[in-house]
């Protein structure tokens, strides 16, 4: 069955069980670090905690990503936009209007100057762009308010709110690493074609691992934007590894 084929009822259902199911674990871990985790007495738990959430974290802003493109729900724009908009209030307080349309400029100008997504500097510069491109005063405003009524309501568990905005943060970096920079960085090798993206030549479960597929399947989704991401390794033909 191509990437396509799969009846809109069947994507719709199982895209929402997908994204529910990410949602609900983020969600389960949050809960458990900020309200029941002992990391002194449990320092291995804490760091699976801890690693799980950054994981989802990547999980929520790909959720968003998939609904910028109407794969959450097909055919509904505003339910998306609502999905859109909860997971990344969840993940850092973005803006769904100004992400959505940074976002489909990437998309329109991948990997030249019109692309905020892109930078010809190195890695740190181009993070440092990529991070000042969505992260604007909205956000460096709302994020302490958040994290100090977290510090409130927690009282002498004040600590763990560090559970909530690192995560976010290093899931940025993951983000950036194997969804922007390896995939749109000039020079490394030759792209393919106008899009100016590339696929990691890695395997499946460590594609999901890194970036929700959208390293190991880059330019098949600059090729198929609508797909969701559980299905970008379908999309791609057999014996084609590029």
């Amino acid at each position: 069955m191509s990437a396509h084929a799969l009846p809109k009822a069947d994507l719709t259902a199982t895209s929402l069980i997908v994204s529910g199911g990410i949602i609900a674990a983020w969600l389960a871990l949050h809960v458990h670090a900020l309200w029941f985790l002992d990391a002194a007495a449990h320092p291995i738990l804490a760091i699976a905690n801890f690693l799980g959430l950054t994981w989802l974290s990547v999980g929520l802003f790909i959720i968003a990503h998939d609904a910028m493109h109407g794969s959450v729900v097909p055919g509904r724009p505003r339910a998306n936009a609502a999905m859109g908009q909860l997971v990344l209030w969840l993940y850092a307080g973005f803006s769904w209007r100004k992400m959505i349309v940074k976002h489909m400029a990437h998309h329109r100008h991948a990997g030249t100057d019109d692309d905020p997504d892109f930078d010809h500097g190195g890695p740190v510069r181009w993070y440092a762009r990529f991070i000042g491109t969505y992260f604007g005063w909205r956000e460096g405003l709302l994020l302490p308010v958040i994290v100090t009524v977290y510090a409130l309501i927690l009282g002498d568990r004040w600590m763990y709110v560090v559970f909530w905005p690192l995560p976010s943060i290093l899931a940025s970096i993951q983000l950036f690493v194997f969804g922007t920079w390896l995939p749109h960085r000039p020079g490394h090798d030759a792209f393919p074609d106008r899009h100016n993206a590339r696929s990691s030549r890695i395997s499946d479960p460590v594609s999901l691992l890194t970036c929700f597929h959208f390293g190991g399947y880059h330019h098949e989704h600059h090729l198929h934007p609508t797909v969701p991401w559980w299905r970008l390794p379908s999309t791609r033909t057999k014996g084609d590894t590029a």
